[in-house]
């Protein structure tokens, strides 16, 4: 597998957040803090997008929020917690699919060190990479 080199450099940035606050924050001080990092890093990026969900064509008045969208097809969710599990994954894979977008990150700055797992839907099917 090659390696993905827009995953690669969030990742990078999530690193260094991480690396710099270390763990016990909320997630809205990451969220923050990440927004300064992929500016200094040059990654194109929208904070908080809104994400409609549509039933048999009818959009729902309820959606979701992503925490980030980076160059324009990468949805990022951020997390503060100790460990991440299926429903973490879970709620990326809806992000994923509200959006019609292929790709995503889920990044965990709740442990010791940054946990991150990039998730891959195609055809409705997951594949984690």
């Amino acid at each position: 597998m090659e390696r993905d080199e827009q995953t690669y450099t969030i990742i990078g940035a999530a690193m260094t957040v991480h690396r710099e606050l270390g763990n016990g924050f909320l997630e809205a001080v990451y969220q923050e803090a990440l927004e300064i990092e992929f500016e200094h890093a040059g990654i194109p990026f929208l904070r908080e997008i809104e994400l409609p969900v549509s039933y048999r064509g009818d959009q729902l008045s309820v959606g979701y929020r992503a925490d980030f969208l980076c160059y324009e097809t990468i949805i990022i969710e951020l997390k503060a917690i100790e460990r991440m599990g299926p429903r973490d994954e879970a709620q990326l894979l809806n992000y994923l699919k509200a959006s019609g977008k292929e790709k995503g990150l889920l990044l965990n700055f709740g442990g010791s060190s940054l946990e991150h797992k990039r998730m891959v839907r195609t055809n409705n099917l997951r594949q984690s990479a």
